[in-house]
């Protein structure tokens, strides 16, 4: 005779619109009521696994809506587990490998995972990010929670052996398929493969075992870096758990621009502006640099026409990992005046003349002396 299952809602002495902190906190306050290890009554242990089945069907959203709409039938009445021959197979060799004595292999739940990467961005100013600078930077990362120190449980609280597997953290399950007998190792739903249930999780935690905190760190910014560099921490980001090693922080940099400078590479470009006797006289003149407080002495030749580079070696960015330096590169921009004063402007006519260039005659009686004279010798 099958002994007819209990409403699962009614196991767990909640109603059907229960939310899913009323039905977690319903199973905690069972199981520490029920679990054999505290209660010694013979039907301690019937009792505890229909509330692990219980909480196992109504904590998971899926199986909670096909129970709601085909009761039992609609997860197989195999511990809330659905068609469990079936559903956990990723395709036709997981299934040929299940039918032959095989099944899908599932990492324990307690085997050590290691931590995730994390990212953040620096930003740094222009000649920090040639000549190099140590930062202190603040981020934030998962840790070992304080209060139970990874252990999950509330302080003077143990975790309780899960009792569908034993403690086991894996259930074996025999069916008879259209091949013949076969069995499948499953992770246990009720610990999650831990073999271990927490009946008091930590508060400070929630029971996950680690907690998010803000640390500082020092991070040394080699010389040369740009926009884009990224530097590795290792071992800095979240801490992994069951003993995992922790995930790297990748730390991005972000330079910001220089107020004269341009950067090409590892070559420093600086604008210089020069009038036009400047550049047809030739001219020497002072240009600024990144360290050198007197400057760059820059020497303009004779006839340097607009838009051409004067080149200067070893005066530019540090090559990264690289024992030499980019150039620092000076571009003249020859500039044409806007506006003359009279004397300027009987200079440029007689200059143009001297070209053979018709100047305009903004004073023809002036002009005329001038072409009177250019004539006469």
């Amino acid at each position: 005779m099958t002994t007819q299952k209990r409403d699962y809602y009614d196991v767990l002495g909640v109603p059907r619109g229960a939310t899913e902190e009323d039905i977690r906190k319903a199973f905690r306050k069972m199981a520490l009521e029920y679990h054999p290890d505290r209660n010694k009554s013979d039907d301690a242990t019937e009792k505890f696994k229909e509330i692990n089945e219980a909480y196992q069907v109504l904590s998971d959203a899926k199986k909670r809506a096909a129970y709601d709409q085909f009761g039992h039938a609609g997860v197989s009445g195999n511990g809330g587990r659905g068609f469990e021959g079936f559903d956990n197979f990723g395709g036709f060799g997981d299934i040929f490998d299940a039918f032959f004595g095989g099944g899908p292999t599932t990492a324990r739940a307690n085997a050590p995972r290691r931590g995730s990467d994390r990212e953040t961005v620096v930003d740094l100013s222009f000649d920090e990010a040639v000549f190099g600078v140590d930062r202190e930077i603040e981020v934030r990362r998962v840790e070992v929670c304080r209060e139970c120190r990874g252990g999950r449980s509330a302080p003077g609280s143990t975790p309780i052996t899960c009792v569908n597997c034993n403690g086991a953290g894996r259930i074996r399950r025999s069916q008879q398929g259209i091949f013949g007998h076969f069995s499948q190792v499953t992770t246990c739903g009720s610990c999650r493969g831990e073999g271990k249930v927490i009946s008091d999780p930590c508060p400070n935690c929630r029971g996950s075992g680690r907690e998010e905190r803000r640390r500082k760190l020092e991070v040394s910014v080699p010389a040369g870096v740009d926009s884009g560099t990224q530097i590795r921490l290792s071992g800095e980001a979240d801490h992994g758990s069951n003993g995992g090693r922790p995930g790297d922080l990748y730390v991005s940099l972000r330079v910001s621009p220089h107020e004269f400078f341009e950067r090409d590479g590892n070559d420093i470009l600086y604008t210089m502006r020069v009038n036009v006797a400047q550049a047809a006289l030739g001219a020497d003149l002072k240009a600024p640099t990144l360290e050198d407080d007197d400057g760059l002495q820059v020497s303009i030749p004779a006839g340097m026409q607009s838009g051409e580079v004067l080149r200067y070696k070893g005066k530019g960015v540090p090559h990264l990992r690289r024992n030499r330096r980019g150039d620092q590169l000076v571009q003249v921009i020859v500039e044409t005046p806007r506006s003359l004063d009279d004397d300027q402007v009987r200079l440029f006519q007689e200059l143009a003349l001297s070209f053979g260039v018709d100047a305009p005659e903004r004073d023809k009686g002036w002009l005329r002396k001038i072409k009177d004279s250019l004539a006469g010798s």
